[in-house]
């Protein structure tokens, strides 16, 4: 019986064994240690907002609000600090019709394409104003009446043969009126940008003092005499036309067209030279359909 008894303890010893207390040596391989920095990476990384979305929110792109004029509707743009004029063209011309290739756009002076608004330093209630026409307005110009045309086409055959300071309505001009005392010094083989001043000095055909004033944010040419001032929108002259005055290139003479025809040529004399590419660039721009 002692024997059974020692093999029975066996056996019951051998069955008690799990409830040993073995923690010391168990629980390391069991048990997560929370603070083990491969578990504190793991925590942070699960904490984080997936797809970065809490760093988008902590840097939000930043938007001016501002306004857009043309023809005298304002029209209100929020746009990034950081995109380009010629970005916010393609936006103008979805709100006014006007192709990005035919506007000009100002704030403080004309806009160039590769600019940003920050560059600008745009601010908000800032205002730009929509130079350029429509594709519409373009093809609306009527065509020129067949016996005008004639005319006209006579007239450039004239003008084929002679210079413009030797016609008889130009020279009779130039000779009974000179050259003026206070006309701005003129300089040949220049180009300079149009001065903060209107041009003045020059005269008409009656032999009446002249001023050009360029009011772009109005999109608007002033002509100026002593008896009045005619506000032109730009958009409604069809050309400009110049050509030296010989014996003094550095002066040109210039026809402003003010409608369908070469009769409504607005002539003024003794235009510095240097201002008549700046002239001819405010008022038509690069494009020119007449």
């Amino acid at each position: 019986m002692a024997s059974t008894e020692s093999d029975g303890d066996a056996v019951v010893s051998s069955e008690k064994s799990p409830d040993i207390d073995c923690t010391d040596s168990a629980t390391p391989t069991i048990t997560k240690d929370e603070s083990s920095p491969e578990n504190k990476e793991k925590t942070e990384n699960e904490t984080e907002d997936p797809g970065g979305k809490q760093e988008e929110i902590e840097q939000p792109e930043e938007l001016v609000t501002f306004k857009v004029v043309y023809n005298k509707k304002k029209y209100d743009v929020s746009f990034s600090m950081d995109s380009s004029i010629a970005k916010l063209k393609q936006h103008v011309h979805t709100l006014t019709g006007v192709p990005a290739a035919m506007q000009k756009l100002m704030y403080k002076g004309l806009c160039k394409d590769d600019q940003t608004l920050r560059d600008l330093k745009v601010t908000k209630s800032a205002k730009f104003m929509v130079v350029g026409s429509t594709l519409n307005d373009v093809l609306a110009v009527s065509a020129p009446d067949p016996k005008e045309l004639k005319k006209e086409e006579a007239a450039a055959a004239t003008a084929l043969k002679e210079p413009l300071c030797k016609q008889k309505l130009h020279k009779k001009v130039l000779d009974k009126h000179g050259k003026p005392d206070d006309i701005i010094p003129g300089i040949k083989n220049n180009k300079q940008p149009l001065p903060l001043v209107p041009i003045s000095g020059m005269y008409n055909k009656t032999g009446g003092k002249v001023r050009l004033t360029f009011k772009m944010e109005l999109d608007q040419l002033w002509i100026g005499t002593k008896e009045r001032t005619d506000k032109i929108p730009m958009g409604s002259i069809k050309a400009v036309v110049s050509e030296p005055i010989e014996e003094h290139e550095e002066y040109h003479l210039m026809g402003i067209q003010l409608g369908p025809t070469e009769a409504s040529r607005y002539w003024i004399y003794w235009v510095p030279a240097q201002y008549v590419d700046a002239i001819k660039d405010a008022i038509l721009g690069k494009w020119q359909f007449f």
